[in-house]
């Protein structure tokens, strides 16, 4: 009896990435993974019970980096706006290969609905402890939009922002919030794009 091949997670997700970034997210299902790997649907299947559990998955590991940094730059208890400086600070921190690969996957898995509904609870979380009727939090609330418009005007390639002007769009953006101790985090120690961690998405 030949031996079974060992399903690595992993390498299922690096496939997964690979067949996103080469062919779009309408591509990717239980029974392309499972060819790309060289294995049966039921191998996939193991791991990932469905295509929602794999998109699932594929968003989990994109955003550890994210998550990484943003919990150096967050206080236990945070308030929302404390929520949104350290938001600001991770995003513009990361600024290595990671980001430009998250912006690619995103690009792809925004033909996923499964993709469209966690990315829209992800911003609702963000956005919904903010009071609108509270000037610091309509400027944190401004903030957040600045930083995500600054995220993909830069890793969706239609404007070419080099590091050093990244650091000062950085800077604007926080010089519009009002500052607080427990709020503020410390100033990003920018990665060029040469040398990068492993990504986000995925946001």
């Amino acid at each position: 009896m030949g031996r079974h091949k060992t399903v690595d997670r992993d390498n299922l997700l690096d496939l997964a990435e690979d067949i996103v970034r080469t062919h779009g997210a309408a591509a990717l299902t239980i029974d392309s993974l499972a060819k790309a790997a060289g294995i049966t649907k039921g191998g996939v299947q193991y791991t990932f019970s469905s295509k929602a559990a794999l998109i699932d998955a594929l968003c989990s590991r994109w955003m550890e980096s994210y998550e990484t940094l943003f919990a150096t730059m967050i206080a236990p208890d945070p308030t929302p706006v404390a929520v949104i400086h350290a938001h600001v600070g991770a995003t513009f921190t990361d600024s290595g290969p990671a980001q430009a690969k998250a912006a690619s996957m995103m690009t792809g898995m925004l033909q996923s609905p499964e993709f469209i509904s966690a990315t829209q609870d992800w911003y609702r979380q963000r956005m919904r402890p903010l009071d609108a009727s509270v000037p610091e939090d309509r400027q944190a609330r401004l903030a957040f939009l600045a930083t995500e418009g600054a995220f993909f005007v830069r890793y969706f390639g239609f404007l070419n922002i080099s590091d050093d002007e990244w650091a000062a769009i950085y800077r604007d953006i926080q010089s519009t919030l009002m500052t607080t101790p427990e709020a503020a985090p410390n100033p990003p120690k920018l990665q060029s794009r040469a040398g990068g961690k492993a990504l986000p998405p995925l946001r």
